[in-house]
């Protein structure tokens, strides 16, 4: 089987082909159900999220497997297919795991070291495992990701260096109105990016925080938190009057603030963060005098790494120290199937000659007869031990596997019972 990545990220792909291809929570799974039913598809999850758009998968067959993940994401986005050719990266094996493991470790992130995006991985994770369609495989080389991110922000200093998208772009805006501190800041959208912007905002001493959303149940639960006011998306006119800054985070790909919103002018200076993808402001804000506009562009284009050279160099030591821990247990676990079916041939073996000598000899005592039981299993033990030890070894190389089919030729295993086991083992690591 081989591991596959086949996405979109803001490092190969301009912002506004990830606007394009971004999906919602029911677009990720109709692509993960998708890519699921493909016939050269066994396991797969989905990670999406402003910057990226990612699947991975155990497939196969590779070439056959990125012609029809490619054809998925082209009818799941809507983006003509040659279009997203041009832009997808396809890694595989100890590339793919190279790359999950950085950007769960927040290293591949517009703010390098930022800490959200781990948390949409293990989501990520979660809704494949709860639609069954991450098994063995994925369950493990996702698993070590989350390890691998949690010890990059323990071990190192990139996380604490490494701001949010929203952190950052409130830093960027800061300056244009004075300073956050008692200035009115106004959010729309009560998903995770709002519910990130109210908290950021508040710690930063806003004066006061209206929350903005169409379903106004939804804003009310993050309001209570935050001591914030809620209004509808029909009172969001009336609050840009006294409103400093504005934080837009729903990407219905509607354009929810236009310039003739704001006037022509302004009495005080706002600044408008726009977290949609697509964006949900009208660019030509830009243009209108006192206003500020950011959006996911233009983080893009500024340099915010505040991590040190020493402390990325770290980070990817680990990551580089996590992909060989990885690559070594995966390559131990892939002849576990073979060596549990050597042990349970051997076990019967020995059942087989302990039955056979108590017929021949009824009159050892029982404790008689339990010493030469013993002595067969500790026999069989000692020549079993060096070929198992050694196997594992050899697993590792790049030939691993050519040993595992030679023990089983040698040793006549029923290639049934081994993948009786694979299943097994597979079942009991879900």
């Amino acid at each position: 089987m081989t591991l596959l990545c086949v996405g979109l990220d803001h490092l190969n792909a301009p912002m506004t082909l990830l606007a394009r291809a971004a999906l919602d929570g029911v677009g990720a799974r109709s692509l993960l159900l998708d890519v699921a039913a493909d016939e050269f598809v066994a396991e797969t999850f989905v990670v999406a999220t402003c910057n990226r758009l990612e699947v991975y998968a155990d497939v196969d067959r590779f070439h056959p497997a990125v012609d029809a993940i490619t054809e998925i994401l082209a009818k799941r986005t809507g983006v003509d297919r040659e279009q997203l050719v041009d832009h997808l990266h396809v890694r595989y094996d100890e590339a793919a795991v190279t790359h999950l493991f950085g950007v769960a470790a927040g290293l591949e992130s517009v703010v390098p070291g930022e800490t959200q995006v781990l948390g949409q991985v293990r989501s990520a994770l979660r809704s494949a495992q709860d639609e069954g369609t991450a098994g063995r495989s994925l369950n493990a080389v996702a698993q070590h990701a989350l390890r691998t991110g949690k010890r990059v922000h323990t071990e190192t200093s990139v996380a604490a260096a490494g701001s949010s998208v929203v952190s950052a772009s409130i830093e960027l805006i800061a300056a244009h109105v004075d300073g956050i501190a008692g200035r009115n800041a106004v959010i729309v959208g009560a998903g995770a990016m709002g519910l990130l912007a109210t908290a950021t905002l508040r710690r930063s001493g806003a004066a006061s925080i209206t929350i903005v959303n169409r379903t106004v149940e939804h804003a009310e639960r993050i309001a209570a938190n935050y001591d914030a006011a809620v209004a509808g998306l029909d009172q969001l006119p009336e609050l840009l009057v006294d409103a400093d800054v504005v934080v837009t985070a729903v990407g219905s790909g509607h354009v929810l603030l236009a310039a003739t919103a704001v006037g022509l002018e302004r009495a005080r200076p706002l600044a408008v963060i726009d977290l949609g993808l697509p964006a949900d402001t009208d660019p030509d804000l830009a243009l209108v005098p006192g206003v500020l506009r950011i959006d996911l562009e233009t983080l893009h284009n500024t340099s915010l790494t505040k991590a040190s050279t020493e402390d990325l160099a770290a980070a990817r030591a680990i990551v580089r120290d996590e992909v060989e821990a990885f690559a070594t247990a995966h390559a131990a676990r892939s002849v576990e199937p073979t060596l549990v079916a050597l042990r349970a041939m051997a076990a019967e073996v020995v059942a087989s000659e302990s039955r056979r000598l108590r017929h021949r000899l009824p009159d050892l005592s029982p404790e008689e007869f339990d010493d030469v039981e013993r002595s067969l299993r500790r026999s069989v033990s000692a020549l079993l031990h060096t070929p198992t030890v050694r196997i594992k070894e050899y697993a590792i190389g790049p030939e691993g596997s050519v040993y595992a089919e030679a023990l089983r030729a040698l040793f006549d295993l029923d290639p049934t019972t081994v993948r009786s086991i694979e299943r097994e083992l597979g079942s009991d690591s879900d």
